[in-house]
């Protein structure tokens, strides 16, 4: 588990491809400082093993189906990656609860300026919708955030807003997307559970809620 506080914006650093999948090299020194094969690492939200690491880098895989599922599919030398170690008991929760397994992949559709604070416009597929709530948290690129309200809402897609303090644009990789990026998303797991527990009184399939099929940490 995460909390969504990004710790060091990672810069990949070498991309190898498999039959399997493929292998990020990323450079993350201050990430890279205690860390240990096996740990789980949240990569623009998306959790992934640790599977080789050096003094100032360290590399994670990612199989082909979590790279259809999220943004780490467009990857190449050189793009930015918000990167978190997972949880320890004695951590404070910054944020909230974040899982790294990625619900959908959202496009920015607007940017705005309002007072000292920028306000995103995110689109993504309508059946994520009731999932969102005014005020609630959502994960995006692993960072937690709230959502402001939704400017616009139909049966084609759905558009939700944030915004972001000066701060936040600095220590993620939200200083560096513009109009027609991409991000990854993870709705808020306490309104996934909630979904799933009364799925069956609602005459739903709890197997095929929207986010059933997330891409999950390979």
């Amino acid at each position: 588990m995460f909390s969504g506080i990004i710790e060091e914006v990672g810069k990949v650093v070498k991309v190898t491809d498999s039959a399997d999948g493929r292998r990020l090299q990323i450079l993350a020194p201050e990430v890279t400082r205690d860390v240990k094969l096996g740990d789980s690492v949240s990569c623009n939200g998306t959790c992934l093993t640790v599977v080789d690491f050096d003094q100032e880098s360290f590399a994670v895989e990612a199989v082909w189906e979590t790279l259809r599922r999220t943004n780490l599919g467009s990857m190449t030398e050189g793009s930015p990656v918000n990167l978190e170690r997972a949880l320890k008991f004695s951590d404070r929760l910054g944020g909230h609860l974040v899982s790294g397994h990625v619900d959908a992949v959202a496009t920015i559709v607007k940017i705005e300026k309002e007072g000292f604070s920028s306000v995103l416009s995110f689109e993504l597929e309508p059946e994520l919708a009731p999932f969102f709530v005014e005020k609630g948290s959502v994960a995006i690129n692993g960072v937690s955030l709230t959502v402001v309200d939704f400017p616009q809402d139909s049966k084609e897609k759905f558009v939700f807003r944030v915004a972001l303090i000066p701060h936040t644009l600095t220590v993620t990789t939200f200083g560096q997307l513009t109009v027609g990026s991409q991000v990854n998303i993870e709705t808020d797991i306490v309104a996934r559970y909630v979904a799933r527990w009364l799925a069956p009184s609602l005459g739903l399939d709890p197997e095929k809620l929207p986010f059933a099929a997330g891409a999950q940490k390979p």
